[in-house]
């Protein structure tokens, strides 16, 4: 035994390599699986058509799942994005009705999502409160406004770009995955090749070391928590056109499908591990299974249920391997 460690000095590194390497591609080899089993055990999965069904599932978690991956590359979380997307919309179908000349129902819209994104980037930074508590109060904040605004009602005054964006086609592709393809790319190009982005990952996995480099962290996780909220008004305004009605509760059961999504491709709930390809797998290993599950007889109770295992797993991995630092 003695002989052996002495002739392989750099086998425990290497295993610890191939196990990081392994858990590193865990989300797509999940996709794979998933994306095999249901073109077996379907007949109508594996189509262009139905591949097209799938990317206009995903787009506006996409969009939302952009910002939440900034959030979660900081080490903060951000509870309240499913509500701010459906204020968002509500603002943009307000002011249309109120007759404001457009584009401003969306300018509008985008700036009151900012503005409750810089709130709970101040509550988190400046003051102090974890950003699950403030990001819980501001989800309670926006979704009271929604209801004010409203007062219970749909409201199917929308702005023609938001229809456009939401159900519009160009050369046979929808403007909604294009949408989110974009929002996608500029999201990875600002976290890859910006000092910004160095700045994010630098935040989230040692926030004390960054500080003693120079790097405003507070401003940092200030601004990833604006970027979370315009997102999520971007992915509101873009959904009332795709419903084609504001309502005070569209998009509220979104926030477990957008974290989970980022979540499920590998992006660490600690901070400093991930980026936007590995949100795009999470993506499409949720918008596979809930499509797929569609497609083969499984009971619709079952649904739900499954869907929850495969998240918790995830969540499980997230925490025992993504979260670890080196030390």
């Amino acid at each position: 035994m003695a002989q052996k460690s002495l002739d392989n000095p750099n086998q425990p590194s290497r295993l610890r390599a191939l196990l990081a390497r392994s858990r590193e591609y865990a989300p797509v080899w999940t996709l794979l699986a998933l994306f095999l089993f249901f073109s077996v055990y379907s007949d109508s999965f594996l189509t262009m058509e139905n591949m097209g069904n799938i990317l206009n599932q995903v787009s506006l978690l996409a969009i939302m799942g952009t910002g939440i991956t900034f959030v979660l590359l900081t080490a903060q979380i951000d509870l309240s994005v499913s509500y701010m997307a459906t204020f968002a919309g509500v603002v943009a179908a307000y002011y249309t009705a109120a007759h404001l000349p457009q584009p401003w129902p969306i300018f509008a819209a985008l700036l009151a999502a900012a503005i409750l994104g810089w709130i709970n980037g101040v509550g988190t930074s400046r003051l102090g409160i974890p950003s699950f508590m403030v990001t819980l109060a501001m989800s309670l904040i926006a979704s009271g406004l929604s209801l004010y605004l409203t007062r219970g009602r749909i409201l199917f005054d929308l702005p023609p770009i938001a229809n456009t964006l939401g159900s519009g086609r160009v050369f046979g592709l929808k403007w909604l995955v294009i949408v989110a393809a974009l929002t996608l790319l500029a999201g990875h190009l600002v976290l890859k090749y910006t000092r910004f982005g160095r700045y994010v990952y630098m935040t989230g996995a040692n926030p004390k070391a960054a500080d003693l480099a120079g790097v405003n962290t507070k401003g940092i996780i200030t601004a990833v928590m604006v970027i979370a909220a315009v997102t999520a008004g971007m992915a509101g305004i873009v959904g009332i056109g795709r419903l084609g009605s504001a309502t005070p509760t569209a998009f509220d059961g979104m926030l477990i499908d957008a974290i989970g999504a980022v979540v499920l491709g590998g992006t660490s709930l600690f901070g400093g591990i991930g980026g936007i390809p590995q949100t795009i797998v999470g993506l499409l290993i949720l918008g596979v299974l809930r499509n797929g599950l569609d497609q083969i007889s499984v009971d619709i109770y079952m649904k739900t249920l499954i869907t929850g295992i495969i998240l918790l797993v995830a969540l499980v991995f997230n925490i025992l391997f993504a979260g670890k630092k080196e030390g």
